[in-house]
């Protein structure tokens, strides 16, 4: 399991950088520091750089995400927020647009299905798949009839649709009950069923946060890898980074804790405090690498 770190009061002050629990991960880390440039620091978004809430509409990224970003891109290959959401939510809930310093931040949404870059400010994205429409028309009367719980609702995200059981009356049974029907209903229109933290998630298949990953570290040619994670929907990033490393390529695999998912903790070299831990290892590492 990934030690959890512990943070001075104000990072930016020190080049106190936390100590991963494994190998492979003492050796990213040491590859990310001597070779910055050579490095792709990627993150998820819900989770890792915004708190979780019970309206996802209502979240945001932790309030010093954004200067801990500034501070590090310029010093690396690129910064990647590699999320399910649509990219263009993501860059509005993150205030990534127009920051100084972030000209070499990309926003990879909808699991790799879109990107937005900092440089141009646009998103390109392929025609999205059928079945989300026709999974969008039934989902509504779908629940109705299985009976669905109090409580639980249905989020739009343009190119996929997310039941949420946060604010049912017994959240993880709400979960477990709808797993098996909600698989069902995507299998019959071509898409899949993404459990994450009390949300299943209906979208196409062929697209994760790994297969984004990897593609984007190929992309950049990158030397040293970096990705932080709170949920199962970032197990096949960690896989991908696992990947990478028995390519020859370095990695760090950071897990921003929460005990709804104990996965990510099993899997990372570093666990570190939620979102507000995330942004202090960023700005730790940005500090170190100016040394």
């Amino acid at each position: 399991m990934g030690s959890h770190a512990e943070f001075p009061e104000h990072p930016e002050t020190t080049d106190t950088v936390p100590t991963p629990a494994t190998t492979a991960g003492a050796e990213g880390l040491q590859a990310i520091l001597a070779r910055p440039a050579r490095t792709v620091i990627a993150l998820d978004f819900d989770g890792t750089l915004a708190p979780i809430v019970p309206d996802p509409e209502q979240a945001r990224a932790h309030p010093a995400a954004v200067p801990a970003l500034a501070a590090l891109a310029p010093k690396v290959a690129s910064v990647a927020v590699v999320t399910g959401r649509p990219a263009g939510v993501a860059v509005r809930h993150g205030g990534f647009a127009g920051v100084p310093g972030l000209d070499h931040l990309v926003v990879l949404g909808h699991y790799g299905a879109e990107r937005w870059d900092a440089r141009t400010g646009t998103v390109s994205a392929p025609a999205p798949h059928p079945g989300v429409a026709s999974v969008r028309a039934e989902l509504p009367g779908f629940l109705d009839r299985i009976g669905v719980w109090q409580g639980t609702w249905i989020e739009e995200k343009g190119r996929a649709l997310a039941v949420h059981t946060r604010r049912a009356t017994d959240p993880q049974a709400a979960f477990e009950s709808l797993r098996e029907p909600l698989a069902d209903l995507a299998t019959r229109h071509g898409l899949i069923v993404e459990p994450g933290r009390m949300v299943l998630e209906l979208r196409p298949p062929g697209m994760d946060k790994g297969v984004a990953l990897l593609e984007y570290v190929r992309e950049v040619g990158a030397e040293a890898v970096l990705y932080a994670g709170d949920d199962l929907g970032d197990l096949p990033a960690f896989a991908a980074v696992d990947k990478l490393r028995s390519d020859g390529v370095p990695g760090l695999l950071v897990c921003s804790g929460s005990p709804e998912v104990t996965e990510l903790a099993e899997r990372a070299d570093l666990v570190v405090d939620g979102p507000a831990g995330v942004v202090h290892l960023l700005r730790s590492l940005a500090y170190r690498m100016d040394r």
